[in-house]
């Protein structure tokens, strides 16, 4: 059986490919645990500076949830529903919202439910020009609940993100990328190449510089501002710490006295 989850090395940095093109990259039980075991190894590597994330084939990054799979569990009891399904999702979102080196989403296609969640999650996205993004949840008869319903509004705004829970109908890649759901629109047949650069203006800086800048925000971003600051200080004070921001600094200095 191949590997439902692809690892590509470019240099410093890992191209990630769901790899269900036959059922569109949905996200089964099996898919999910895959993709953290492999985040897992990649955080731990010191060699890898970014991801990429994408979906194999050109019709999707993910359809979402494998939902012939979930079915058995929300049919046992809620409770079956929350502990395998829910969980996990919510549990993978947060492993990718949290992660210590940025991810890119490069959404090589639709992008519905949970999929459209892995991408909120990740620092960054690019998307091609026929990407297409939903929450068809409600379709089904529950709210989206691999952190949808937290992540879209604080992306788009409430009433923007009410729009798409409430209605699960889809919005195209330029929609996405006005309302700020995706960086910017890339050609098909640049996507991949144009995350990798994105990747590659990022990690000429330090790893810590980029490591507590993704912490400073990501940590941040929900909390009072009094609180929020003092988690930037605190990733300042550990950046701070480094050797490269002294050599940084002095060497700004020097440049500065020579001018």
């Amino acid at each position: 059986m191949p590997p439902l989850v692809l690892a590509d090395r470019d240099g410093p940095h890992v191209v990630l490919t769901l790899n269900r093109p036959a059922k569109l990259n949905a996200l089964s039980y099996a898919l999910i645990d895959e993709l953290m075991e492999q985040l897992s190894r990649l955080e731990a590597d010191d060699s890898v500076r970014a991801i990429v994330l994408t979906g194999a084939g050109t019709q999707a990054f993910s359809a979402g949830a494998d939902i012939d799979g979930f079915a058995p569990d929300l049919a046992a009891s809620p409770e079956a529903a929350y502990r395998h399904f829910v969980s996990r999702g919510q549990g993978m979102t947060r492993r990718v919202e949290s992660f210590a080196k940025p991810i890119i989403a490069a959404v090589n296609g639709l992008a519905f439910g949970g999929g459209c969640e892995t991408i909120e999650a990740c620092a960054l996205a690019l998307a091609a020009p026929h990407a297409t993004f939903a929450k068809p949840e409600i379709k089904l008869g529950f709210p989206p609940p691999f952190g949808g319903t937290q992540r879209l509004p604080r992306h788009i705004g409430r009433k923007r993100a009410l729009e798409m829970v409430l209605t699960g109908e889809a919005i195209t890649a330029e929609r996405a990328a006005a309302l700020g759901l995706v960086n910017r629109v890339a050609e098909s047949d640049r996507l991949i190449d144009e995350c990798l650069a994105l990747a590659g203006l990022i990690t000429r800086h330090s790893a810590v510089a980029v490591s507590t800048s993704l912490r400073a925000v990501t940590r941040g971003i929900n909390l009072p501002i009094d609180e929020a600051l003092q988690v930037e200080a605190a990733q300042f004070m550990i950046a701070a710490a480094s050797a490269e921001a002294r050599e940084a600094t002095q060497a700004f200095g020097r440049r500065s006295r020579i001018g």
